[in-house]
């Protein structure tokens, strides 16, 4: 990465540091891009050079939640399907304390921001639509689908929205104060009988690998 890479990085993570904090301390409806701005020292219009909306500050990594399911698919092993894929990746980050998962209690705070705010509300839906519509794309590229053809997309739809119902049982459980490893192997055991069931009838969906 060179140095102007890196600084814009900094800058970057700088403003998605400092909006988090104000979110946390005040609540996301309550805290300005302006008031953002003037807390990291930099212009408003800095602030939209790096996010062009207020949901962007706060859903910063928001691109690599959209196209996680798709690369999940895309890089699973061979005779692997897409639902034992998803599966796998889901248990290994039950496992691995995998930050993005949001079980921690640390994030309680940021799943209540979420719950708080119905713009963010709105906008983890939208991540979710965009995430289950790049995971039908996958599936339609490797099974050879046709354009008008739904089964990339049901079978899309059946994958991430059991992928969307774990995290939200995670989030759930988290704001409520449950404790962290009762809430792993609560999930863990959910997430292995939900998605054999899914596996056993997408077992060879798709059949590219």
């Amino acid at each position: 990465m060179g140095l102007r890479e890196l600084k814009k990085q900094q800058t970057r993570e700088l403003l998605a540091d400092t909006a988090m904090g104000l979110f946390a301390e005040r609540g996301f409806d309550r805290v300005t891009v302006v008031e953002v701005a003037r807390a990291a020292g930099v212009s408003p219009n800095t602030v939209f050079n790096y996010f062009p909306t207020k949901e962007d500050l706060f859903f910063d990594r928001q691109d690599a939640v959209v196209a996680h399911l798709a690369e999940v698919v895309r890089h699973r092993p061979p005779g692997s399907s897409a639902a034992a894929a998803v599966r796998a990746d889901l248990l290994a980050a039950l496992a691995d304390g995998e930050p993005t998962i949001g079980l921690s209690p640390r994030m309680a705070a940021f799943w209540q921001i979420i719950a708080d705010s119905p713009a963010l509300r709105a906008r983890l839906l939208d991540l979710g639509e965009r995430a289950e519509a790049a995971l039908a794309a996958a599936l339609a590229e490797e099974a050879g689908a046709a354009a008008d053809d739904p089964l990339p997309r049901v079978v899309a739809g059946a994958i991430a929205g059991a992928h969307r119902a774990v995290l939200g049982e995670i989030r759930r459980a988290m704001v409520a104060g449950e404790p962290a490893e009762a809430v792993r192997t609560r999930v863990r055991a959910a997430v292995e009988r939900a998605f054999d069931l899914l596996a056993s009838g997408l077992a060879h969906y798709p059949a590219g690998r």
